[in-house]
């Protein structure tokens, strides 16, 4: 590693503008916290609405793996990803990077970690992901989306609303999300309901409007620095829609999903060809995407399974 990556290694340590992780609520009874899709998580304790304790691990549910299985529901069968490009995006060469990254991601040595989860009913996870359908939002509800702007957008973007999707809010670097971009998180997911359907949906925005405080790197190694930064929240959010979808599913006790748990690690890197670092392939385009949580053998941060 050189010096100027190990740098920019500790500084990624120290939590810059990743998702802020939660913490152990003073006094809590249970020493347990919820996660509520941006990571910083809700005290789950009897008293408090969260559903009470958590259930007892069933058999082989990560009981030694560091991360628990609370009983809820996980997406098995194929995740359908959906993009919906919020703002001024136009022809951007953001979106041919990030369709070909959602194209190659299921089916990946790394994306076969989330097979490692499963329900209640020792079902697993498919690696399998697939790029259902992309729409274009110009700016529907402005410029600083709400959490309830967010969801909007989702619901009116026209696309097919099932329970197999994640549906990706993608914002261009004119747009912020008021709640915490750039300061709190860069991208999170979470649920509604529509009629009888489950929606998961997730933001992720263009660390190009923070970079000192959002980017990985200063450049990419496919020569976008914002869709470069942005695939590597797509994994984390889509990991995490997947495998704890009403976070209710899969989560520690700090209330830190699979993601969370290798947040801003990324293993060993290689130089690309535009001098950006990288650590894995995906059909022909390099990434630098962090690493997940293994849940097998004990638990542990990788890029790939086995």
């Amino acid at each position: 590693m050189k010096s100027g990556w190990r740098s920019l290694a500790i500084i990624l340590a120290a939590g810059v503008c990743t998702v802020m992780l939660p913490m152990l609520a003073p006094g809590s009874s249970d020493g347990e916290t919820k996660p509520n899709g941006k990571g910083m998580g809700t005290l789950l304790n009897p008293g408090n609405g969260n559903g009470g304790e958590a259930k007892a691990a069933q058999p082989g549910s990560g009981t030694n793996n560091g991360i628990f299985y609370h009983g809820g529901p996980v997406m098995l069968g194929t995740v359908n990803v959906y993009y919906i490009w919020y703002g001024n995006w136009g022809a951007s060469e953001a979106k041919t990077i990030l369709a070909d990254f959602a194209a190659n991601f299921g089916g990946s040595p790394y994306y076969n970690i989330n097979t490692t989860y499963y329900d209640g009913s020792s079902h697993h996870l498919n690696n399998q992901i697939t790029l259902a359908g992309q729409t274009d939002d110009n700016y529907s509800h402005g410029k600083s989306l709400s959490d309830s702007a967010i969801q909007a957008v989702v619901l009116g973007s026209g696309l097919p609303l099932e329970a197999s999707g994640v549906y990706i809010v993608l914002t261009s670097n004119d747009v912020t999300a008021s709640s915490g971009f750039c300061t709190q998180y860069r991208g999170w997911h979470t649920h509604t309901t529509s009629g009888s359907i489950q929606v998961k949906y997730a933001f992720v925005g263009d660390p190009t409007r923070c970079p000192s405080a959002c980017e990985a790197q200063t450049s990419g190694p496919n020569g976008s620095t914002g869709a470069d930064g942005m695939a590597n929240i797509i994994a984390h959010e889509v990991e995490e829609a997947a495998s704890d979808p009403e976070l209710n599913a899969w989560y520690d006790r700090r209330g830190y999903e699979n993601a969370d748990k290798c947040a801003w690690t990324f293993g060993t890197t290689y130089t690309t060809s535009t001098g950006a670092k990288a650590n894995m392939k995906l059909g022909s385009r390099d990434y630098l995407i962090q690493r997940n949580w293994v849940n097998a053998s004990g638990g542990s941060c990788a890029l790939s399974y086995p």
